[in-house]
């Protein structure tokens, strides 16, 4: 179960602590996706962002998309939570400009300020989510937090409901997640039906085996 951890105060790093924590974190990399640090003192490097969403997204069309669009040229459907995805990006990032290049990267149509960045933390057999304000870095967090996903992950998610923009929202996008709401109480009200019309031939069938004459 997620807890909730108050935001840990920001600690600055000289460019030599950078440059130390970079050559520690590369030596500690197990998938290649190390990080380049420029002459410049900005460094790059790869983050992995869980998908995490409750509700539906609307994707836009491509080439490569087109067989399963719409006539709009849009379609929704329920993103798997074991859905993980890897941006690269640069240390001058922040969390705002993160999901919107998350969501840009697969055509995600739906407005960025729906969604919210967090990072979560495993600390003594617990774990600690927390919302990131979209003026933070997520690489620099990387860096600091070292390779380990177990040490620190980064999971997007919608905005708590309390906290939905609903503004943000067009009425196609919410006709649409009407639609496959119908469509899947329509789903679950099937399988109930077969489910308790099992149930009842069984039943049938076990009193006409207790009625029947010897």
């Amino acid at each position: 179960k997620d807890v909730q951890k108050e935001t840990e105060p920001h600690v600055y790093l000289s460019k030599e602590e950078v440059k130390e924590k970079i050559q520690s974190y590369n030596s500690s990399v197990t998938d290649k996706l190390k990080m380049t640090l420029n002459s410049n003192g900005i460094y790059t490097g790869f983050i992995k962002v869980q998908m995490e969403l409750c509700r539906p997204i609307t994707v836009q069309s491509s080439p490569s998309q087109g067989r399963c669009a719409h006539s709009n040229n849009e379609t929704a459907f329920y993103l798997p939570n074991d859905c993980v995805n890897t941006l690269h990006i640069s240390s001058t990032n922040t969390v705002r400009e993160v999901i919107e290049a998350l969501l840009k990267k697969f055509f995600v149509a739906d407005n960025p300020a729906k969604f919210a960045l967090y990072k979560r933390c495993h600390k003594e057999d617990q774990v600690y989510t927390c919302k990131l304000s979209d003026r933070e870095h997520p690489l620099y967090l990387r860096l600091v937090a070292g390779p380990r996903t177990e040490m620190l992950s980064f999971v997007l998610r919608e905005h708590e409901t309390g906290e939905v923009m609903w503004e943000a929202f067009s009425l196609p996008e919410l006709q649409n997640f009407l639609r496959i709401l119908d469509k899947e109480e329509n789903e679950q009200l099937q399988i109930l039906k077969k489910r308790y019309a099992a149930y009842r031939d069984k039943l049938e069938e076990a009193l006409g085996g207790v009625w029947k004459p010897g």
